[in-house]
């Protein structure tokens, strides 16, 4: 059977931190009485804005996370691969609730995404 333990537990800590953004908008709808949409609700926006983010990005990473498991890469790149993940979509997410603007929470977010992007492609550039 195929192990592929650092795949299951980068999406499990997801997984667990989706469900706190999704909460975080139902909370945020609820106080702010807000059904559909933001309501033109700032904190609102930025919040959708968070889980939205984080739903564009982190199917695609444990995608290329599951790959490089799979081609065998070695596992201290699997798991600097899982621990840029995780700390970049937590990252983003913190520094969007912050302000709507550019924060070093954000900027860092970012670079991380994009870095395990650009690494794990290459990763897989050179396994096949």
């Amino acid at each position: 059977m195929l192990q592929l333990p650092i795949t299951a537990m980068t999406a499990a800590i997801l997984a667990v931190v989706y469900v706190a953004l999704a909460v975080l908008i139902i909370r945020l709808r609820f106080r702010l009485q807000v059904g559909l949409g933001d309501g033109g609700q700032p904190v609102l926006q930025r919040a959708i804005r968070m889980h939205g983010n984080f739903a564009e990005y982190v199917p695609f990473m444990l995608l290329l996370l599951l790959l490089c498991e799979v081609q065998q890469v070695g596992t201290m790149w699997l798991y600097v691969l899982a621990g840029l993940t995780v700390f970049g979509r937590v990252s983003h997410a913190l520094g969007l609730w912050l302000r709507s603007g550019t924060s070093v929470p954000r900027f860092l977010g970012m670079i991380s995404t994009f870095a395990v992007l650009l690494m794990a492609a290459g990763l897989l550039f050179v396994a096949v």
